[in-house]
């Protein structure tokens, strides 16, 4: 199981490797370790930013381990802290993740992708959601899908299962940008330290504030972060890095973050 999901810290960015031949699908335990790693990264303060792959150049991940499933040695009962993958469900998760698409995103692979705050894909990447052709629902992407680009292709994606290439997802906006397959971890490393430039406070209160106000109204929205309802944001107005960022910029310098 240690195998199945593999980590390496760089510089504050945390490197996630699911490697599962032959297709990288995801069983419950190893659903559960993908939940532990990424609520490890959660709750350590020296991590800034995850970036989450797949073992291999042809899948990032096929999703439910149906071959499992169908000799009956995988409930799907128990997926662990974080949900399906780790991330699609994991609470107070206000650090960003990266979704390094290194081949076929298929079903859960593709629903955990959609889970990531952004994602890059190689140029031979695929995505799909075939949950209805073996008698299913994809439950995480009937959430997320339609709220991410046009109503009219996420239903086209959920019912019919056909696939997607990168360069159109990257068209309808998914994904940020589609580089070639040898340039793929590089540049997921490059965003994640662009990122990692930022105050850790004024990106925990960032995630927090999108993801509360999202499906409220502009006047709602306002509303949540005037009244002190968005607890990132609180902790960043009145944390020393608020001081020491304007600070650092009058002083023609760069900026010590603390994280308080």
């Amino acid at each position: 199981m240690a195998e199945a999901v593999r980590t390496e810290a760089r510089n504050g960015i945390l490197l996630v490797t699911l490697d599962r031949p032959k297709a990288n699908a995801i069983d419950s335990p190893t659903s559960r370790r993908l939940g532990e790693t990424f609520a490890a990264f959660r709750d350590d303060p020296a991590l800034r930013v995850a970036i989450l792959t797949g073992g291999g150049e042809k899948f990032f991940s096929a999703g439910w381990d149906l071959k499992a499933a169908a000799e009956g040695t995988e409930s799907g009962e128990d997926y662990g802290v974080g949900g399906f993958g780790g991330i699609t469900q994991l609470p107070d998760l206000n650090k960003p993740v990266i979704a390094a698409i290194n081949g076929m995103a298929m079903g859960g692979g593709f629903e955990i992708a959609l889970a990531a705050d952004l994602m890059v894909a190689a140029d031979h990447a695929v995505f799909a959601l075939p949950e209805t052709r073996v008698g299913v629902i994809a439950n995480s992407a009937c959430v997320r899908l339609p709220k991410m680009m046009p109503r009219a292709i996420a239903l086209e994606l959920l019912y019919t299962g056909r696939r997607m290439e990168a360069a159109e997802a990257q068209r309808w906006g998914l994904v940020n940008d589609v580089v070639p397959a040898g340039r793929l971890i590089d540049r997921c490393f490059e965003i994640a330290g662009e990122i990692a430039r930022g105050a850790p406070l004024a990106i925990a209160g960032t995630k927090e504030t999108v993801r509360a106000c999202e499906d409220v109204s502009v006047a709602d929205g306002h509303a949540l972060i005037d009244n002190g309802k968005i607890v990132n944001y609180e902790r960043m107005r009145r944390s020393e890095d608020a001081i020491e960022g304007p600070r650092a910029f009058a002083e023609k310098r760069a900026p010590v973050w603390k994280g308080r």
